[in-house]
């Protein structure tokens, strides 16, 4: 099935530390591709899988689950930490959760965990009848393109299957219960006006987690899909400057090729 217009995997090989991220619901790698970029050009060793069910039609995501999408990312965090001495996992919106539960289950082999607007709870006033809602209508409206940023754009779906998100609220369910094992360091990155995942569920992530090494940074000029809004170089920014922080030397600023022709100058 041909894919969405860069709803494509990225994978770049670098250094000893590994950075596994993952997108959001209906989303795909676009939507978190340039700060997936941005850590690779710093020289991590970065990966961004395509959930399955998403970056093609919408049919395909009718029949995936939060099984199928979570088992993808935790194959990607097993082969990062196979040749990296430290993963780091980060996330956007669901795969902010999808990056919690990572790091509740795999408690050391992940170093450290950076989260956008993480999803902690479907919202919607019909999540209640979702069980059986699911099986009368097949979709409800689309949430991509939550962005205060004019001219940009998220790639996904124009609407979300229902089925799907009766898994993603059962998902969610699961996650929430196990946030109390997630001990890693914590950074938390969160867009007080967001209209898709409200601060609230940052709040919540916040107060159920033991990590004890926790920052946060508020996205004021950004709504849900902070990484491609206005405050997408603070998010790239400060999520080098904690892996930095984590495991120094592990980042390095890229070579600007124009000065390197200069001979430095």
């Amino acid at each position: 099935m041909p894919l969405l217009p860069g709803a494509e995997p990225f994978r770049r090989d670098g250094g000893e530390v590994g950075v596994l991220v993952c997108h959001g619901f209906t989303g795909s790698p676009q939507s978190v591709r340039p700060w997936a970029e941005y850590l690779a050009d710093r020289g991590a060793s970065v990966t961004l899988p395509l959930l399955p069910g998403h970056g093609t039609r919408l049919q395909d995501m009718a029949v995936t689950t939060w099984q199928d999408w979570y088992a993808e990312v935790d194959r990607e965090l097993r082969a990062l930490s196979e040749r990296c001495t430290k993963v780091f996992v980060c996330g956007l919106s669901m795969g902010g959760a999808l990056a919690l539960r990572l790091a509740a289950r795999h408690g050391d082999a992940v170093s450290g965990v950076v989260v956008v607007n993480p999803a902690n709870k479907v919202h919607d006033a019909a999540a209640p009848l979702l069980p059986v809602l699911r099986h009368f209508v097949p979709t409800t409206k689309g949430v991509a393109s939550d962005i205060a940023k004019p001219g940009a754009e998220e790639v996904g779906y124009d609407r979300v299957p229902l089925h799907a998100a009766y898994s993603l609220r059962q998902f969610l369910r699961l996650v929430d219960a196990e946030l109390p094992q997630v001990t890693q360091p914590l950074l938390v990155m969160t867009s007080p006006q967001d209209h898709v995942v409200p601060p609230a569920d940052s709040e919540r992530v916040l107060a159920r987690v033991s990590s004890t090494d926790v920052d946060r940074t508020l996205l004021e000029r950004s709504y849900h899909v902070a990484t491609l809004d206005h405050d997408a170089e603070q998010i790239f920014r400060d999520t080098a400057a904690f892996i930095e922080r984590l495991a120094p030397g592990a980042l390095t600023e890229p070579v600007d090729e124009g000065t390197a022709a200069r001979g430095g100058a």
